[in-house]
């Protein structure tokens, strides 16, 4: 975690944050990926020298969790404190996750905040109570349409079924309190109309705008058939629905009603980023909850597909779950990071499978990335001693590196900061270093260094700090990405300062020429993509 939050006055945070997550069990890839989409989101502005506040956290309220509980033969508090110190904390530590904060839902600072949000709409009229049935999904936590359920067949025949868990819905009856969400419609289309990048990618758009325009229903914000949840602060027989109290992390975790300061440097989000399955309560009720209370709307409600393996979602649920560690002890956690990214276009669903993973990594980080920072340091200590050399013998090709460098740069910065298309951003990157090495191959230092006359000297110099540059920047660019290994690629070149208290315009940086020093020591460290032993397939 990043201990360096923005938390004083000013200019306003860039505020990223991903959903908070269930902890009815323990973290799987699909909860990874989310993560690490936002992870690097965040390091991309810090590196536009951006002030960042990245927050996750964990939802341990609701029936769900409960249930979870129970099973297990402890009470609710003890199961998610247990799952979040030994699960949850430890796995976003694992994976270089640098939030600044880590908000669960049973803190204080949040429980307090959201009562009395929901007291200050139920005394300006928003809430009013009532009665409902209606079919209802605990894995959802919420109430489905009937026209949404699925008929259930083998062992469910004659059940309807739940279309995200694929399991059977329960018939749900209580008197609870409501929020006049319809009264809402015509506002959110409004603003969907107004702001057509609110909704990302636009496929998600379009299926919000077709719901809404169907016409919303005012939506249940209490429950009373159980306990284990915020109470109600006007009736204690009911406790706010886990919705409600989930979505409202957000603010809290900004400081709503308690830091006003806090709260005006940082809230609204920049970028909500959700999975795709969570897409309308963020894009609907959450914006409704908002204009209800006179707080300004997220900028951006961004929805990942699903990760697909066999064809099914991965979830707990459908027996497809994957532990990111069962990847990162074999391919690393910068691989790890990088692939998920890489090989989906986010906001499209997408396939994993070990085979492909495993070419992947072989292919773009051993073959072509690797392998060129192994080159070029090799070079460098055999031909320079180990001391970067002057380029003084520059020509056409070295002027096609640079606008080669300048290219990928802009380009990466645009798809990755601005459009959250970060394969494109992470393909424009690994097109330059293809096009480094093709620089190599064409320029053949090794040839270059049979000619030992001073004209022959300075071009092998001008071709090996040439790529070596080439290699800092692709640091810097990938940095965000991948971590560890851009501060090991970094070190090794001999920059001056280190990569990471570059704190201003990192990624402009990275596509100006002349970052590295000549004379600086550039030493061939371990190898950055080891060749792994193929296990069994996952």
């Amino acid at each position: 975690m990043n201990p360096n939050g923005p938390e004083s006055a000013g200019a306003k945070a860039f505020y990223v944050t991903t959903p908070i997550y269930y902890v009815n069990d323990a973290p799987h890839l699909g909860h990874a990926y989310t993560t690490v989409a936002a992870d690097v989101l965040a390091r991309w502005h810090r590196q536009r020298g951006e002030r960042v506040r990245f927050l996750t956290g964990t939802d341990e309220h609701g029936q769900k969790i409960m249930r979870t509980a129970e099973a297990n033969g402890v009470t609710p508090q003890e199961w998610c404190d247990r799952l979040v110190s030994e699960a949850w904390e430890p796995l976003w530590e694992h994976l270089d996750i640098s939030n600044d904060d880590f908000i669960r839902t049973t803190q204080k600072r949040h429980t307090d905040r959201v009562r009395e949000f929901v007291q200050d709409l139920y005394d300006k009229g928003e809430i009013y109570k009532g009665g409902y049935e209606g079919p209802y999904c605990v894995g959802c936590e919420e109430y489905k349409l009937p026209g949404e359920l699925l008929d259930g067949e083998g062992e469910y025949a004659g059940q309807k079924l739940c279309p995200v868990h694929k399991r059977p819905v329960e018939t749900l009856s209580e008197e609870n309190y409501f929020f006049k969400l319809s009264e809402y419609g015509d506002r959110l289309l409004a603003h969907y109309e107004a702001e057509p990048g609110f909704i990302q990618p636009e496929s998600a758009r379009n299926e919000v705008v077709n719901f809404v325009r169907q016409g919303l229903q005012d939506l249940s914000i209490s429950r009373s058939t159980f306990d284990w949840g915020i109470p109600i602060p006007w009736d204690s027989k009911h406790v706010i629905y886990v919705w409600v109290d989930a979505l409202l992390n957000y603010a809290t975790a900004a400081g709503y009603n308690e830091n006003p300061e806090k709260f005006e440097a940082t809230f609204p989000a920049d970028v909500h980023l959700v999975g795709k399955d969570i897409l309308r309560f963020h894009a609907v009720i959450w914006p409704a909850m908002l204009m209800a209370q006179g707080l300004p709307l997220p900028r951006k409600v961004a929805a990942n597909g699903w990760l697909m393996v066999g064809g099914e979602k991965m979830s707990k649920s459908n027996l497809t779950g994957i532990k990111p560690q069962d990847l990162t002890s074999h391919f690393g956690v910068d691989a790890y990071r990088w692939y998920f990214l890489r090989a989906i276009s986010f906001g499209q669903d997408g396939s994993f499978s070990w085979e492909d993973l495993s070419a992947r990594y072989t292919s773009e980080l051993a073959n072509d990335y690797g392998n060129l920072a192994s080159r070029v340091a090799a070079m460098v200590g055999k031909y320079f001693g180990g001391i970067l050399p002057e380029a003084t013998a520059d020509g056409e090709a070295e002027r096609a590196v640079r606008d080669g460098l300048a290219k990928a740069a802009a380009e990466a910065d645009r798809r990755i900061g601005d459009e959250l298309d970060f394969q494109g951003g992470i393909l424009a990157v690994f097109e330059f270093i293809k096009q480094v090495n093709g620089y190599l191959t064409e320029q053949e230092p090794w040839k270059v260094a049979k000619d030992e006359s001073d004209e022959g000297r300075a071009r092998l110099a001008t071709i090996l700090y040439t790529a070596a540059e080439s290699l800092r920047a692709v640091a810097v660019l990938l940095h965000p990405v991948m971590p560890e290994t851009s501060r090991k690629l970094w070190d090794s070149l001999g920059a001056e300062a280190s990569l990471g208290a570059l704190a201003d315009q990192k990624v402009q940086r990275a596509g100006a020429w002349g970052g590295l020093q000549a004379g600086a020591k550039v030493t061939k460290g371990a190898v950055l993509f080891p060749r792994p032993e193929e296990p069994a397939a996952v």
